[in-house]
């Protein structure tokens, strides 16, 4: 095979690459969640939340409701309506035997969820999600007892950052 013909099958070769790397690109159906021309945004501030008992399950609901809402507060025409549990709970973890107490301890809240449509009463998604936020404990009770809640309040917005991002894929399809 001369170095002609070798030249003209590599550049061959060459073209039908970028022509197929340019068709499966173009096949890419990836866009952004909480894009306008999705509707996403429309039907997430549709979703009313189901009201809860604890304090750390309405801040949970809370959250959801400025997520969904973008700052706007709750929807007054609801079409979607998801219905949470919410548990939560604080526990050490490095056990200081000198003090017969614990130095630092892990918060847990776990929220589990089932998005329906009003209209039909379909289930859309349901699920569980839970987030563990880790929590010094100081000498002064008052002070732990602050930094408890500090670690209930941060758990709790990570996991209804994580269910509202749910929620608006179930509501992209």
């Amino acid at each position: 095979m001369s170095s002609d013909s070798l030249f003209k099958f590599a550049r061959i070769a060459g073209v039908a690459s970028l022509v197929a790397v340019a068709g499966l690109l173009s096949a890419c159906q990836v866009r952004p969640l909480y894009a306008v021309s999705t509707g996403v945004t429309q039907k997430l501030s549709e979703v009313s939340f189901s009201d809860v008992g604890t304090r750390v399950s309405q801040e949970v609901r809370n959250q959801l409701v400025f997520i969904a809402g973008r700052g706007a507060g709750e929807t007054k025409t609801p079409k979607y309506n998801v219905v949470l549990s919410v548990t939560s709970g604080t526990g050490g973890v490095l056990y200081l035997p000198s003090s017969d107490t614990s130095a630092a301890g892990r918060t847990t809240v776990t929220a589990s969820f089932t998005l329906k449509d009003i209209g039909t009463g379909k289930v859309l998604k349901s699920g569980s999600r839970s987030v563990t936020s880790l929590v010094d404990f100081p000498t002064q009770e008052f002070a732990k007892q602050r930094a408890i809640l500090n670690s209930e309040d941060k758990a709790a917005r990570e996991v209804a950052e994580m269910i509202a991002a749910d929620i608006a894929a179930a509501l992209s399809r």
